[in-house]
């Protein structure tokens, strides 16, 4: 079994318990970032890793979205809480490593605390990079690795833990990963110590 199957394995797994466990994040500010991150979303929008549809809620009317999943069970949750409001959105079933889009598709190209469980992050980056459109945009919320010495250790140390209940990596250096995949035009802005960023990406 792959990693990738071994990914999709876990989260159609615990796609029913995935929103209660999830639960305390949104105290601690999660929610009001992605509502943050959203609201930069314009045109012709892809959500990779959609989930089970936190975001949904807070994109504009006017926003065509396009959001995928390669989890079967968490994206048939995100259609339940989908319930119509959005008029301009299509859900598919889909690896953000290997997307079926053509070339300069996205306007936008959204990801919320997905990249911490992308098996092959800088491919999966690289595959955004194509479809995003030459001046397109890729606004990320993710957490990562801290750059502090002790800290960034203790956090390799004990990646293995979420990585083999859940599929999260805590220990992703994202910022290199982009530059890795082609991108040089990041900004980063820290929400939480150096763990919690928005990254804003021009293509």
């Amino acid at each position: 079994m792959t990693s990738t199957e071994k990914s999709i394995k876990r989260y159609n797994r615990i796609a029913k318990y995935f929103d209660s466990m999830e639960k305390p994040m949104g105290t601690s500010g999660f929610d009001q970032w992605r509502k943050e991150l959203v609201q930069q979303a314009t045109g012709k929008t892809l959500e990779v890793g959609v989930g089970t549809g936190k975001n949904l809620q807070y994109y504009a009317k006017d926003v065509d979205l396009t959001a995928i999943d390669f989890s079967k069970n968490m994206l048939d949750k995100a259609r339940v809480k989908y319930n119509g409001d959005l008029l301009k959105t299509n859900f598919l079933e889909m690896d953000v490593q290997n997307m079926d889009f053509e070339d300069n598709s996205f306007d936008t190209v959204l990801t919320s605390c997905v990249f911490c469980s992308v098996p092959d992050p800088v491919k999966g980056l690289q595959e955004i990079k194509r479809v995003m459109k030459t001046d397109g945009q890729l606004i990320m919320l993710e957490h990562v690795r801290s750059g502090n010495r002790v800290l960034g250790i203790f956090m390799d140390i004990f990646n293995f833990m979420p990585l083999n209940i859940v599929g999260n990596n805590i220990n992703r250096r994202t910022a290199e990963n982009l530059k890795k995949a082609g991108f040089t035009n990041t900004k980063e802005t820290k929400l939480w110590m150096d763990i919690v960023k928005f990254f804003h990406v021009k293509n």
